[in-house]
């Protein structure tokens, strides 16, 4: 056997062992490996992967370039290209929503900046490359439509409302469908209707993420939800302070009472960067969300500064333009990327998703 006729066997033998992320399945086995070139130590590949794991695409390349060198250590350059693979939804519960991942993200109280968070990471997974919902499922205080400047009532279109676009991603909203300033006065039962329906008559597409903006506290949506559709998991936003942090607890109970899974705890407001001197203030704290999840076991995905530019676009409607500063889409980037990490690391340790051809 050749040099080279070694190399080509160890290539394939690391290609043979590689998985998905999003699968857990090889990418031999699912034809995400495109092309295989090997001439004079240079090798060029092509791999095939999901929108669904997008924000790790660089990590995925460098883990199959690390791996590939490892077994190949002559290879003098090792280039490897993304493509996308794709991969459609399934429907999901009774609903038939077409959805990859449903994340919930809630909070024990208000005030804690849920909405932005939820907005924010709904942005950094488009941004990523993913297709993204964002439903406002807090109809007491709808603020997703004001976070992302948006106005006016969706269309009907074959019986489906559509939903409102923003900057690609797709939004839907009570906040469209009731006046501003008027109260919503309802009971469970209203609320388990409101929310079946922006879940089942809303036409969103084939989405790799549908992030909800959860009511803050503890009430009867999550047990909605959960009895509605299988949700990925949920994500519980709190401030440092010990007060928000008892009822960050609470929420976390709450879910794993309804049986949904938590995927990670930010911390929001962790600190004060003054803008003038670059001294940082610690106003309610600072990582007391990174030591309750230790505690409840839950993962840690990060934590969000207070900056002034985040609030002020966020009043202007302007949440998007918060992803593209680089005072603050560092932070929801790591947070996002953290977040996609987890589920599919769990993905990988479980058992492979089926193929399509016995969907």
């Amino acid at each position: 056997m050749t040099d080279q006729q070694s190399d080509l066997a160890a290539i394939q033998s690391v290609l043979a062992d590689f998985t998905d992320p999003e699968t857990g399945r090889g990418v031999q086995e699912t034809h995400q490996v495109q092309k295989v070139q090997l001439a004079d130590g240079q090798l060029a590949l092509t791999l095939a992967l999901t929108t669904y794991s997008a924000p790790l695409w660089d990590e995925v390349r460098q883990e199959l370039e690390a791996r590939l060198r490892e077994r190949c250590p002559d290879l003098a350059d090792v280039s490897i290209d993304i493509a996308e693979h794709q991969r459609p939804p399934e429907k999901i519960g009774e609903i038939g929503l077409t959805a990859k991942s449903v994340i919930a993200v809630g909070s024990g109280k208000g005030g804690v900046g849920k909405s932005t968070i939820a907005a924010a990471l709904a942005f950094a997974l488009k941004n990523a490359g993913c297709q993204v919902g964002l439903m406002d499922a807090d109809v007491y205080g709808p603020s997703i439509p004001h976070l992302l400047g948006l106005s006016g009532k969706p269309e009907v279109a074959e019986g489906k409302l559509q939903p409102v676009m923003a900057d690609g991603l797709r939004v839907m909203s009570m906040g469209f469908l009731v006046p501003p300033g008027e109260a919503v006065v309802w009971r469970g039962p209203m609320l388990h209707g409101a929310i079946t329906q922006f879940l089942r008559d809303t036409n969103w597409g084939e989405l790799d993420y549908l992030i909800i903006d959860m009511p803050p506290g503890t009430g009867d949506i999550a047990l909605t939800l959960s009895q509605l559709l299988p949700l990925t998991g949920a994500v519980v936003v709190c401030t440092p302070q010990d007060v928000a942090l008892l009822d960050a607890r609470k929420a976390v109970a709450m879910f794993r009472k309804v049986n949904i899974p938590m995927l990670g705890i930010v911390e929001n407001m962790s600190y004060f960067e003054c803008p003038d001197c670059g001294k940082q203030y610690e106003i309610f704290g600072r990582g007391g969300a990174e030591k309750a999840a230790s505690q409840l076991d839950v993962p840690f995905l990060g934590e969000v500064p207070i900056n002034m530019q985040i609030r002020i676009r966020g009043d202007r409607g302007e949440t998007a333009a918060t992803l593209h500063d680089e005072s603050s889409a560092p932070y929801f980037q790591a947070i996002c990327q953290n977040l996609v990490r987890g589920i599919v690391g769990k993905r990988r340790r479980e058992p492979p998703l089926p193929s399509l051809s016995v969907l």
